[in-house]
């Protein structure tokens, strides 16, 4: 939110400045041929800047709906290894309690290491919640191959999910760099400037640049939310993959 307003202020800001150099430049430097030569120019900016926007959302959106999906199968296999277990016998009853103590502390430290301005561990560092309770399923001693199936296809999930949480850690620095967010919004203060230089200003056309303006940090906003899924607004809930598995009875 901060960085879209900063933003939009710069953007705006152009507006001021093209109608500053409106008032203080003599009449010739606006001439007809100025107004096509700076047409031109920032109609090519506008292109590129058009661009970056364009591939910056889909990329952006790409890369949420990946960390989704992968919160998603995280989830389902949290759930099959409990439906495993639970076709293991009474003698998984222990490594099932395990678990439930490990998806809350799993969650915990996805979203927040994920979150916005958090300090990221380097390098990744498991739980020992996590790694008591993977001891405890390979402790298991199966008494028939039904048993035995059920233990290799827990522990075959176990490790897609260990997979899957460092592909998460892996892609928690997500954000998109300063510069060229500074670049960018350079680019569109130049676009605005250049609409205020040669415009006869009223209250209309003053009221449309500054809607377009937040238009144009609107995008950026967008763009910084859907970078960073597990923080902000649009952030990805993690209730489901806390609840995924209800509480065992006593």
């Amino acid at each position: 939110m901060a960085l879209s307003g900063i933003a939009f202020a710069c953007i705006s800001g152009g507006v001021l400045l093209g109608l500053l150099l409106r008032r203080t430049l003599p009449g010739h430097h606006l001439s007809g041929d100025a107004k096509d030569v700076v047409r031109l120019g920032t109609g090519l900016i506008g292109t590129i800047a058009a661009l970056v926007l364009g591939l910056l959302i889909a990329s952006a959106k790409s890369s949420f709906d990946t960390q989704s999906a992968q919160i998603k199968q995280m989830t389902a296999q949290i759930i099959l290894i409990d439906q495993l277990l639970a076709q293991y016998g009474p003698e998984a009853d222990t490594t099932r309690k395990l678990m439930r103590p490990v998806i809350a502390q799993l969650a915990d430290r996805i979203w927040r290491e994920n979150a916005a301005g958090s300090a990221r561990p380097a390098p990744f560092e498991s739980s020992s919640t996590g790694e008591a309770f993977y001891q405890k399923l390979q402790q298991l001693v199966p008494k028939d191959d039904a048993q035995r199936s059920n233990k290799d296809r827990a522990i075959q999930a176990s490790t897609e999910l260990a997979q899957t949480r460092l592909l998460l850690f892996a892609q928690s620095d997500n954000s998109i760099p300063t510069p060229f967010l500074v670049v960018l919004v350079f680019w569109l203060a130049i676009i605005f400037a250049s609409f205020s230089l040669f415009a006869e200003l009223n209250p209309v056309v003053i009221g449309s640049l500054l809607l377009f303006a937040l238009s144009a940090a609107g995008a950026i906003y967008l763009i910084l939310e859907l970078s960073q899924p597990f923080a902000g607004l649009m952030q990805i809930s993690s209730l489901p993959l806390r609840e995924a598995l209800a509480p065992l009875a006593r």
